[in-house]
């Protein structure tokens, strides 16, 4: 999608503190962190939501969770803990209609369900 801020940074529109990127996934520091690591994992297709993907994204949808896994031993938070996050819709608190999942570290979050 042309507009999308997400297909942007993939395509290195806009600039982006990369963490990882492979031939399915982008991931990148988040600009507005909610945790000393706030990492977001893209899918590079275009998915406005978890809502839109197809029994044929099921691959893609275990590779970005182990992308996640990945990226929590590479920046030293697998063993403490970490979370992943996906919101789904506007109600959810999606702000950006492209697909993305959160990982966040560095904090409790026993406060958070």
């Amino acid at each position: 999608m042309s507009d999308c801020i997400f297909c942007k940074i993939i395509k290195g529109d806009i600039p982006s503190q990369k963490v990882y990127e492979d031939e399915l996934v982008y991931a990148f520091r988040d600009i507005a962190p909610a945790a000393p690591v706030h990492v977001l994992i893209v899918p590079k297709e275009h998915l406005c939501c978890l809502n839109a993907a197809k029994p044929e994204h099921q691959a893609l949808l275990g590779h970005i969770l182990l992308t996640a896994q990945k990226l929590a031993e590479d920046l030293g938070v697998k063993d403490d803990g970490y979370r992943i996050i996906n919101n789904c819709g506007e109600n959810a608190g999606q702000t950006v209609f492209h697909l993305h999942f959160h990982l966040l570290a560095g904090d409790t979050f026993s406060r958070l369900v």
